[in-house]
């Protein structure tokens, strides 16, 4: 049982001092493959995922997008397209080891000018306030030790009326598939990750920080208290995964 000075690291209870170091390692260890476990892990729909994400987040021409957690920059990379060269997309990552691969990917694809690159810490985003149209994070917010202060950061940061778009693993809504996606987060991914990368034990935390996670109606709740309106949330794959929008009022 967590108290105030602890917090969860997959279903290991650690001190919050350490759990952003804990998780670091897991994304240093697993960055420069991350890309392809994510195809191999999702059997490529995360990509449907993300489209669904960049639809419902309503991003034109001009605008600015913080993109969180933003990793290996799928989601940047499409922003970076639509808002064209007057707006601007930051793509921001604690981790400096995800950020790199970011920035090169993004750099191999042509895609400068219109990209930050920025490191930081979701829960003290080091932006002005009211900054962005639209903030995104993506299987991001579960590995996040303060998740309400993190949302707090990113209503402070979002201009009025900018839509905060939450894209995460949740609950699944079918008791059978429950069972088969247990079977496949501790069995296989596990597997997995030691063929793919050599570290088996990343990818076992992946799969209980995932089970760790509010669910869909708690995470909504979630945003509401911080002040977030209109918050609804969409299930994809079941619930396998849910994408949750908020706006700041």
């Amino acid at each position: 049982m967590a108290d105030d000075n602890t917090t969860h690291f997959g279903y290991q209870t650690v001190r919050k001092e350490e759990k952003a170091d804990r998780v670091a390692d897991v994304f240093h260890s697993v960055a420069f493959r991350y890309d392809l476990m994510n195809d191999l892990m999702s059997g490529g729909i995360h990509r449907v995922w993300k489209k669904f994400t960049i639809e419902l987040s309503g991003v034109r021409t001009g605008n600015t997008v913080l993109d969180i957690a933003g990793g290996t920059g799928d989601l940047t990379a499409k922003f970076a397209r639509i808002v064209g060269p007057e707006g601007k997309v930051v793509l921001a990552d604690i981790n400096d080891s995800m950020l790199k691969v970011g920035r090169d990917k993004l750099t191999d694809k042509g895609i400068v000018g219109n990209v930050q690159y920025t490191q930081a810490d979701a829960q003290y985003l080091p932006f002005p306030d009211n900054s962005f149209d639209c903030i995104t994070i993506a299987f991001g917010l579960r590995n996040v030790t303060d998740k309400d202060l993190a949302l707090a950061a990113m209503l402070r940061v979002l201009k009025p009326g900018g839509r905060l778009l939450v894209l995460e693993f949740s609950k699944p809504q079918n008791k059978l598939l429950e069972k088969a996606y247990d079977t496949y987060s501790f069995r296989l991914l596990p597997l997995m990750g030691k063929l793919v990368t050599s570290d088996a034990e990343s990818y076992r935390y992946l799969a209980e920080s995932i089970r760790m996670h509010p669910d869909q109606d708690t995470l909504k709740g979630m945003m509401e208290n911080t002040g977030f309106a209109e918050c609804k949330y969409y299930n994809m794959t079941g619930g396998v995964v849910a994408l949750h929008k908020g706006i700041k009022a």
